[in-house]
């Protein structure tokens, strides 16, 4: 199965698209700070996922996959952050902080089918 077929990518890429769209409205002195910081975080996600599918092995691409965990945990204490100091609403902080809770969910799942030894390294999560 292609990367861009799996739910954890389209449901990452999908919340990338959202966390731009929300950043705009940040304030102008957040461009190159939280802005930036959380636009790299959230794209980092499906980045990392697509990289590591095209790698060469299983424990490249899971090393890959751990590096989108990571990124979507950093996300996760930025939007806590942004919702502190008011940059998002109740609503939006909650839909974009439990989608960010799928994905960690998500790439928990594939990585642990990646680390099977007898498992087929499914990729379809």
């Amino acid at each position: 199965m292609n990367i861009e077929d799996m739910d954890v990518f389209k449901v990452s890429h999908s919340l990338t698209l959202k966390v731009y769209s929300q950043t705009k409205k940040y304030p102008v002195e957040e461009r190159f700070g939280l802005t930036s910081q959380m636009r790299r975080a959230a794209s980092s996600v499906p980045m990392n996922l697509m990289e590591g599918s095209h790698r060469n092995n299983r424990k490249e691409y899971k090393q890959f996959v751990g590096i989108a965990k990571g990124s979507a945990a950093e996300l996760k204490y930025q939007l806590l952050l942004s919702n502190d100091l008011g940059y998002l609403n109740k609503d939006t902080f909650q839909e974009l902080f439990v989608i960010t809770q799928r994905i960690l969910q998500m790439l928990e799942k594939l990585n642990s089918s990646l680390q099977s030894k007898t498992g087929t390294g499914n990729r379809s999560t």
